[in-house]
């Protein structure tokens, strides 16, 4: 039996192991959606240490940072090494409008979730039309205007 040999699909196989593992370390895919008075952010962080995960909002910016490590011994020959180690950082422009001293944080199942709730300020409000029959003006058949009252 013949054996194909492709170099050229073996070096893009070793600059994936090489280069893909790095790329993958530094992403943190999230979801970001608004719920009613709040914004809610989920990002995933598979495997961070909960102690290194870190939220801070400075002016506009919100950034989260997390650190893996891996989990291995010393002394071992890798065979596959795929999962990322090191550490995640993200940040986001978030837009005024939003209780920045307000957000709740929570991390559970390697995902960690942010509830970002609007500000006061920035909620809509209906204004109630003010309008008083006392003020209120008829017009003729002659077009004149004329006071309702009387």
């Amino acid at each position: 039996m013949a054996t194909r040999f492709d170099p050229f699909q073996e070096m893009d196989r070793l600059v994936g192991q090489v280069f893909g593992s790095a790329r993958a370390a530094a992403s943190m895919p999230l979801d970001l959606f608004r719920s009613g008075d709040h914004y809610v952010l989920h990002a995933d962080l598979p495997g961070a240490d909960p102690g290194t995960i870190d939220v801070n909002v400075e002016d506009q910016t919100l950034t989260i940072r997390a650190q893996r490590t891996h989990q291995g011994a010393e002394g071992v020959q890798w065979l596959v090494q795929e999962r990322p180690s090191g550490t995640y950082v993200r940040q986001l422009t978030v837009g005024r409008g939003l209780a920045l001293d307000k957000i709740e944080a929570t991390y559970a199942d390697g995902v960690l979730s942010l509830t970002i709730p609007v500000a006061e300020e920035a909620k809509p409000r209906r204004i109630e039309v003010q309008h008083s029959a006392s003020q209120a003006a008829a017009i003729t058949q002659s077009g004149e205007r004329a006071d309702a009252t009387g």
